[in-house]
Formats: C-alpha cells, structure tokens, sequence
C-alpha cells in the first residue's frame, strides 16, 4: 500500500493547476493522468480546443508558475468583445474601458496543461503518475484507498476528482448528478484567413444558435458554430472547402477570406453534482459542473474551484488542522456551489432567450442588447465579474 497526502485523480487544467497551488503547502502530492499531452512545436496549428482564460485564470496560472510557460508557446489576448442578433443592436466590451490591458487570453487547452506540467516538475513533493488511472475507491475514517490500473493500491488523505464530466471518481464515490442535454449541438472550425480580426471574439445570435469568432493570432481563429443536432452532424461529413463554403454562407461576412484547417463536434449538456463533497473526496470543475459554453467560462469556473479549495487547504495546514476535516470540505461546497449554478442559470437563461423565432420576443432581446450597450456601469460591472475581477 503506498501513501500520499492529497490524490488528484486528473492531470489537466483543473487537476494540474490544483497541485500547482498545493505543491507550496508541502503535503505528498500524487496527480493521476490517464494520457500524456503531445509536446509543442511552433509549426502546429492551433488545437481546436480552446478556452478563453479570464483576468482572473491568469493570475492563477501566474501564482503556479505555469504563465509564462504558456505564454512562450502560445496565448492570444483579446481585448474587444462583441456579441449581437441585428445588425446595429449589440454590446461591445472594451478593455480600455475597464482600464485594463486585455478582457483575457484564448490559449490551447493542451498549452495550458503542458504549461503547468513544467510547473509541477519543480515540486519534489509532486508526483505525477502517468499513464495511470482510477479502477477502485473505498472510504474510511482515516481517508480513502484507491485501486489503480496499474494495480497498485494509493491511501490518500483527500482525493480530488478532476477527471472530467464523466468523472469515474465522483461515480465511484455514489456522488450523483442532475443533468440534461441541450438541443443543440456544437461544431468548432479551426480557419486561417489575412483579413481575421486579431484582438476581438465575437458572437452573433440566430434562432438555431450562436455562430462566434475566436482570434488565435494574426492570421488564425476559431469558428465556434451551435446548431441542431441534424445539422452539425451533416456539416461534420462535408470536407474543408465545402465547409468553407457553408461558413461562408452562414455566418457573418466580416470574416472575409480563409480556408478551413480543421473541425470536430461535440453534444451540448448541461451537469451539475447534488454534493460537490462526499467523506475525503471533492469535486472540482467539469467534476462537479459543466455550462452551456455561450460565455466561455467553463474552465475560468473551474479554477475558481481550485482556488477556492487550495485557499482553505493553506489555511489548514498553516494552522496545523486537519486537511480532510469535514467542516472545511464543507466550506468548500458551500462557497462554490452557488456561484457556479447561479452561472449555470444565466447561461441557460441566455440560451433559451435566443433559442426562438418569435418577432416580439426578437425585438425585446435585441431592444435589450441595445440598452445594455449603454447601460454604463452596469456593463463594466458585467464584464469584470465574467474577467473575475
């Protein structure tokens, strides 16, 4: 039986940054990754999963020595947001408005990870087990155990799911989930054209579901295309060039001339756990939540988590108490949990808002992205909270 502290079943974004932020407290570390990321070459195109990082998720990064790392191989700032239905009825979001440099980053899922892979290889106290995975888990007073693929047995202190939205830790935990799937189905399209915009993402509502632009440098971007479930698996058998001329077709002109260089598709669900905590196990991002990703905050809601979490671990083990304490797992749960659903909620709300075709309800939404866009302090409140700041 080997031992460890603290368990991170999940070494990507959330898991990796979570023992990062952990790594300075001096407890055994052991992070579980079923699959090693593929190294970085500048020559690669862009990686069709992306996540738009916030103000906040960089200083995160930043404080696990992972930022500068990433920034190195690749990180995109943006610095103009727009989102609109009709033309000439939208809310534009600057960054000189706020006073700030950037609204955020659009960077590779994949950068992220080998980023804070880097970070982590610093930190004796940090194993990182690789590749390797969760088979078995049982409980107890003094933790849990848990059974490996590569048949070893771990006791841990505190076990962290981080392994995703079909967590096989938060399952074999009996932790259970209140979930439904979306209409609509998502399509992400990788594209390189001289005239992209190269500082502002932007989205534009139709009935079917949004169609938005990602900038991923000079002359790079990231389609993001939702649409029923027929469509997206008919546009998924099309090649690059004939789905060049559906985008073409269907979305706004202002992407002038590219070429397609890649695509995949994904359903769209919505998942939330009913306990984010059950004995010495803990749910943290597409664990414990996944969003509707209209507003891009999927993986910002995660690192919130992790913050949360490693905040009052610090504090547990600068006062000499308990890690695993029931009351401050709790604490965890209890602070967290209503933010993300209280963001789940907007983004459902958002959805089924624009999810229609009926005139007087086009025209209030399109009457209120109007105001909105001179709604003054109200929209800079909007965006700082979205930019956690």
């Amino acid at each position: 039986m080997e031992h460890c502290d603290i368990a991170i079943i999940g070494g990507g974004m959330v898991g990796a940054l979570a023992a990062a932020l952990l790594a300075p407290t001096g407890l055994n570390i052991r992070v579980i990754e079923a699959k090693t990321p593929a190294a970085y070459s500048p020559e690669q195109e862009p990686d069709l999963r992306v996540s738009a990082i916030s103000a906040s998720s960089v200083r995160l990064l930043q404080q696990a020595g992972a930022w500068e790392a990433i920034v190195a191989m690749r990180a995109w700032p943006y610095r103009r947001l727009e989102a609109c239905e009709w033309q000439g009825f939208s809310t534009r979001f600057e960054a000189r408005e706020l006073d700030c440099e950037y609204l955020g980053y659009m960077v590779e899922n994949r950068l992220i990870q080998l980023g804070l892979w880097q970070a982590l290889a610093q930190w004796q106290n940090v194993v990182l087990d690789c590749p390797n995975g969760l088979v078995g888990l049982s409980q107890h007073d003094a933790g849990a155990e848990l059974d490996l693929e590569g048949g070893q047995q771990l006791q841990a202190r505190l076990v962290l799911a981080c392994d995703g939205a079909e967590s096989r830790t938060r399952q074999l935990a009996g932790i259970g989930v209140t979930a439904w799937d979306y209409a609509q189905h998502c399509m992400l399209i990788g594209i390189e054209g001289d005239g992209l915009e190269s500082d502002t993402t932007w989205q534009q509502f139709f009935p079917s579901g949004p169609r938005a632009f990602l900038p991923m440098g000079p002359r790079q971007g990231s389609l993001v295309w939702y649409d029923q479930k027929a469509r997206i698996a008919e546009l998924a058998t099309l090649d690059n060039a004939a789905l060049a001329e559906q985008v073409a077709a269907y979305f706004p002109p202002r992407l002038g001339n590219f070429r397609v260089l890649n695509k995949g598709h994904f359903p769209l669900r919505r998942r939330h756990a009913n306990d984010y905590v059950k004995g010495a196990v803990v749910l943290l991002g597409d664990a414990a939540h996944t969003i509707n990703p209209l507003a891009g905050q999927g993986v910002n809601l995660g690192f919130k988590d992790v913050a949360a979490l490693s905040e009052l671990i610090h504090q547990g083990v600068e006062a000499g108490l308990d890690i695993a304490a029931a009351e401050r797992l709790q604490r965890y749960q209890r602070r967290r949990r209503p933010d993300n659903l209280l963001m789940q909620s907007a983004m459902d709300l958002c959805y089924h808002t624009f999810s229609n075709d009926l005139f007087p309800l086009k025209l209030l939404r399109n009457l209120g992205l109007k105001a909105a866009e001179h709604s003054g302090p109200l929209k800079n409140r909007v965006m700082k909270y979205a930019m956690g700041l």
